[in-house]
């Protein structure tokens, strides 16, 4: 997935969250966005959704050389985050299912071996309300990584997560995203340390 910002900008009423942002997002590459909380990281990690309309600029989006239109880019992305809420009366094996009725699971996986890989496999007929913050966390990564999509969006992709939890993170973007466009929106070191480019969101205030 290629994406370009071109003079990219976003504002709430009169202050400038961010603007000037003139970058190209290459496919098969990692990227971080950082900067201070509150600073704009998940506002232009929106826009590039497609879920945000921009104040100034423009982004184009390009799958195997061809233009996707704005509304259709979410048929391309994937993402995680802590304000997206699971459907917690359901339990996690009818959460998948039900996500890949629209979003198709990677060909190499199945529900059943997802399950496995998050450690989930015991509780996969339990509600999700019953589930701990970290378990959420890890079906929440789970519905992202294994989308067949191009472009994977995380918006700090760890949090509720303990040891045991960034190692699995780590192990799924080691072994099932590496063809992917991966943008990572986060202050957190351990987060995006595989990130081979920054955005420094203060640098464009």
């Amino acid at each position: 997935m290629q994406i370009q910002l071109s003079d990219a900008g976003k504002k709430f009423n009169r202050e400038w969250i961010f603007r000037g942002i003139n970058f190209s997002f290459l496919p098969g590459t990692a990227y971080a966005i950082t900067g201070p909380n509150g600073s704009g990281k998940s506002t232009l990690l929106q826009a590039i959704a497609g879920s945000l309309n921009l104040s100034a600029g423009k982004i184009n989006w390009q799958a195997n050389h061809t233009a996707v239109p704005d509304d259709k880019i979410y048929n391309y992305l994937s993402l995680a985050a802590p304000y997206l809420e699971l459907i917690e009366e359901m339990t996690a094996r009818e959460f998948l299912q039900f996500h890949a009725s629209f979003k198709p699971l990677m060909p190499s996986v199945t529900i059943d071996s997802v399950l496995q890989l998050i450690g989930l496999e015991k509780a996969a007929h339990k509600q999700i309300r019953y589930y701990s913050s970290g378990m959420k966390q890890r079906v929440k990564l789970a519905q992202a990584v294994f989308s067949d999509v191009p472009l994977l969006l995380l918006d700090e992709p760890c949090t509720n997560l303990d040891t045991s939890g960034y190692q699995l993170y780590h192990q799924l973007i080691l072994d099932y995203c590496r063809q992917k466009t991966i943008i990572v929106s986060s202050n957190d070191q351990q987060e995006i340390d595989f990130c081979t480019k920054r955005i420094q969101i203060t640098d464009y205030k």
